[in-house]
């Protein structure tokens, strides 16, 4: 979803960016670092925050702010 934000590798660093952006928001020497800084920006936004592992592939996701979904629990 737009505005969403997005952590993930690439070029030897990890990322973070808002969907429908073309350039990382921040740049970071670990995955931990990253995801902190994602989290950050993803509550402030109150958007998901989408944790892709080293290969690209969704690792992760949370929401932060309001959650469409009626799921209990």
């Amino acid at each position: 979803m737009q505005g969403d934000i997005e952590t993930y590798f690439e070029d030897g660093q990890w990322k973070n960016k808002v969907e429908g952006s073309t350039r990382a928001a921040s740049t970071h020497h670990t995955k931990i670092e990253a995801v902190e800084t994602g989290r950050e920006m993803a509550r402030e936004r109150k958007v998901e925050h989408i944790i892709k592992n080293k290969d690209g592939q969704i690792g992760q996701r949370n929401t932060y702010g309001h959650d469409p979904r009626d799921i209990p629990g």
